[in-house]
């Protein structure tokens, strides 16, 4: 007996099950904020929990968290945590804590700055923000040095202090305390001789 042999079709159909096809899937802005804030903070040593990295709607405002954000708050938080370990003798967890306020208060110093100017002229409200947290941000960058020098003169590292309070000489002037305090370690430490004893009135030598 002969049998009739029909010719194989291949399936041309929209679902051929024999095709795997490759799906794209493009992340939406919303994910993509997400996850660059989330590498950003992981550069700082700062993590995100959970149920915030899954929820967008309820990590909005993730970098403003006092504790694990990136903030001024955030930066305070870790030289708190890193004053606790240098009083326990913990010095490498107490640098690690300085060194990533110190990082963190340099680029929102930075920051601030670009929108502060990116938006003056534009809308006064959001440069005098960015001006206020910048002067904040400033200021905790000062106190990281402070902490670093006091830290490296605990482990006899003279040298090693020398720049940061020299940094914090630059950025806060003598006209301010924490640029005096600075100088006034250098002094100490043998880098300069003369003493500050306020400015002098004018024409005085």
């Amino acid at each position: 007996m002969r049998l009739n042999k029909r010719p194989v079709q291949q399936w041309v159909g929209p679902c051929n099950p024999f095709k795997v096809r490759q799906l794209r899937f493009a992340a939406p802005m919303g994910c993509r904020a997400l996850l660059t804030a989330t590498a950003l903070l992981a550069s700082l040593g700062l993590t995100v929990s959970p149920v915030l990295a899954q929820s967008p709607e309820a990590s909005s405002r993730v970098l403003a968290q006092s504790e694990s954000g990136f903030n001024p708050n955030a930066v305070r938080a870790m030289i708190t945590r890193g004053d606790a370990a240098a009083s326990r003798g913990d010095l490498a967890t107490a640098r690690s804590e300085y060194d990533n306020a110190r990082k963190a208060s340099k680029q929102l110093l930075g920051f601030y700055r670009d929108l502060s100017g990116a938006f003056r002229g534009l809308d006064a409200r959001i440069p005098r923000e960015m001006d206020s947290k910048g002067r904040e941000a400033l200021g905790l960058l000062a106190e990281s040095n402070l902490r670093l020098a006091a830290l490296f003169r605990r482990q006899n590292q003279p040298e090693v202090a020398v720049p940061v309070l020299v940094e914090v000489v630059k950025l806060m002037t003598p006209s301010q305390s924490q640029g005096q305090k600075a100088y006034q370690s250098l002094v100490e430490l043998g880098f300069a001789t003369t003493e500050f004893k306020g400015a002098s009135p004018a024409g005085a030598n």
